[in-house]
């Protein structure tokens, strides 16, 4: 089931819950007639793509302000290079039409939750936990699991539910009145018709459940393949929540609840591999591995598949999961092993790749607890062990760079993002990021305002870019953009009402005049109001 309120954050069990019980939290079934269409033909949903993404962006505003949000830019520059693969893939296939590329946001949201959970939600966004990404061995695993959930998207699994559901009320609301109508003659007929039709509902969700799955791992199995991951990723995965929930049923898979796993689902994925290669351990991992460790935070890191790090962009992938494990805020008794593990006798023994993983968690976890030096210590041991491999090097340069942002030294972050002279790892989002805040005062505030204003321009949707934006304007004495860059950083959070309170700020300052006037600023800033103006009229008249 896509959607399912057990399994989702903090933020959709508070403020949402009136708002979307009735409406999309149960799923329920079709006819078989409309089970055996394509998508292409018809998908039984009676929502549009512009009502679903505004129920979207509805959900996604609390989101964003839900505690567990977070823009980790490297862990989101990761995940978004694989979902942007697979939306590509997607438009190649023909699964996205136009209307739904348009209309719906292509979101993705990561929360720091250690639990290991994934969801899709109206219009097209998407919410990752931390932990997720922890327990995955490689880019594979991980993008089957974004692969289904846009399938989820792309399919309107979540609109054709809604639809279904208000087809389907007035029958149980029939045998309910019929039950009502009996009692008066028999008590235990009534309630034989009142619990029947119950439980003809009931059942009809679960099937229907169990369609969109199955119709959500083949489509995502094409999706995934087509973009260039290779399908033993969603075997593995499969198997790894399989054995989990068998061990380690502790609460800490709410995937598994949404997403129920059977034989019949996993031996589907696994007929689908290729016949000519021999699938592996289907987890992914070394033969010892305990699966029920894997998210574990209660000592050292779990086991790491060094086969799978010597492989491309496997150790890059290790060291991501671990920097996800620490995102998570896993509790200060696994930060202390993490950082301490590179000081243990007999460390220097392991394997290259285990090391490498284990001092960037280890200064990852020093940072969270403020202990700056072993940090640098750490990660000046991290830096010869990944000097041949493009990817992991900049992720340890992006490390030191973290460490130094951290103790507000601007020039030595700066200093640590210097270019590499190996073009094969290109400067991107994060760079940038930290750029910004090591070098938006003073004399640098200029430069990282043209920078800035020229990603924006691509990435309208990036808020924290806005925001630190905002802060180079103000730097450099234009409070008139900075205004207007704080409000654009709440349309990227759907946040109209904050949007407008920053819109008319910025008329305010040009009614009053002064050094910061800028008419064509101005010009921009009305237009821009009466557009978050019409969207907050909208929200109104839908309530």
């Amino acid at each position: 089931m896509p959607f399912a309120f057990p399994s989702c954050p903090r933020a959709l069990r508070r403020p949402l819950r009136t708002l979307l019980i009735a409406a999309v939290a149960v799923p329920l079934a079709l006819p078989a007639a409309v089970h055996a269409q394509l998508p292409t033909l018809g998908d039984g949903s009676e929502m549009s793509a512009a009502a679903e993404r505004r129920l979207g962006d509805r959900i996604a505003r609390s989101l964003y302000r839900d505690p567990d949000f977070v823009d980790d830019p490297v862990l989101v520059e990761y995940i978004q290079t694989i979902w942007q693969s697979l939306m590509a893939a997607a438009r190649a296939r023909g699964e996205m039409s136009d209307e739904l590329q348009e209309r719906f946001a292509w979101e993705v949201l990561l929360g720091r939750d250690r639990t290991v959970n994934a969801f899709a939600l109206p219009g097209g966004y998407l919410g990752v936990h931390a932990g997720l990404i922890a327990i995955t061995a490689s880019r594979d695993e991980l993008a089957s699991v974004l692969a289904h959930e846009l399938s989820h998207v792309t399919q309107r699994h979540i609109s054709r539910l809604m639809t279904q559901q208000s087809r389907s009320t007035p029958l149980m609301l029939a045998a309910m009145v019929m039950g009502a109508l009996a009692a008066s003659r028999s008590p235990q007929a009534a309630n034989a018709l009142i619990v029947g039709g119950t439980a003809v509902h009931a059942q009809g969700q679960l099937n229907f459940s169990r369609a969109m799955e199955r119709e959500a791992d083949r489509v995502g199995y094409g999706v995934m393949t087509g973009a260039g991951f290779d399908g033993q990723g969603f075997a593995g995965m499969f198997e790894k929540l399989q054995q989990a929930s068998r061990i380690n049923d502790n609460g800490s898979f709410p995937y598994l609840r949404s997403h129920p796993l059977t034989t019949e689902r996993i031996a589907d994925m696994r007929s689908r591999l290729p016949m000519a290669g021999l699938v592996p351990d289907t987890a992914g991992r070394a033969p010892d591995a305990d699966p029920a460790r894997a998210p574990s935070t209660a000592g050292v890191l779990p086991a790491i598949n060094v086969t799978a790090a010597a492989m491309p962009g496997g150790l890059e992938h290790a060291m991501i999961a671990a920097r996800a494990r620490v995102v998570s805020r896993p509790g200060v008794d696994a930060l202390r092993a993490w950082a301490g593990e590179p000081d243990q006798g007999g460390f220097k023994a392991q394997p290259p790749a285990r090391q490498v993983v284990a001092l960037y968690a280890g200064a990852l976890a020093s940072v969270q607890q403020r202990d700056l030096d072993h940090a640098r210590r750490l990660a000046a041991r991290l830096v010869p062990l990944v000097a041949g491999d493009a990817r992991p090097a900049r992720l340890a340069r992006l490390l030191g760079a973290e460490i130094e942002l951290t103790e507000n030294r601007g020039a030595a972050a700066a200093a640590s993002l210097a270019a590499p002279a190996d073009k094969a790892a290109p400067a991107g989002r994060p760079e940038l990021l930290y750029y910004a805040q090591a070098s938006q005062h003073g004399s640098g505030a200029r430069d990282v305002s043209d920078r800035l204003q020229t990603w924006v321009a691509r990435n309208p949707r990036d808020a924290t870019a806005w925001q630190l934006l905002a802060t180079a304007y103000r730097a450099d004495g234009q409070p008139l953009r900075a205004l207007r860059a704080e409000a654009e950083a709440q349309v990227a959070h759907v946040d109209w009402q904050g949007a407008v309170d920053r819109y008319r700020a910025g008329q305010e300052l040009m009614r009053a005049g002064g050094p910061g006037a800028d008419y064509v600023e101005a010009s921009i800033i009305d237009t821009r109001l009466r557009e978050a103006e019409l969207r907050l009229r909208e929200e109104a008249a839908e309530r």
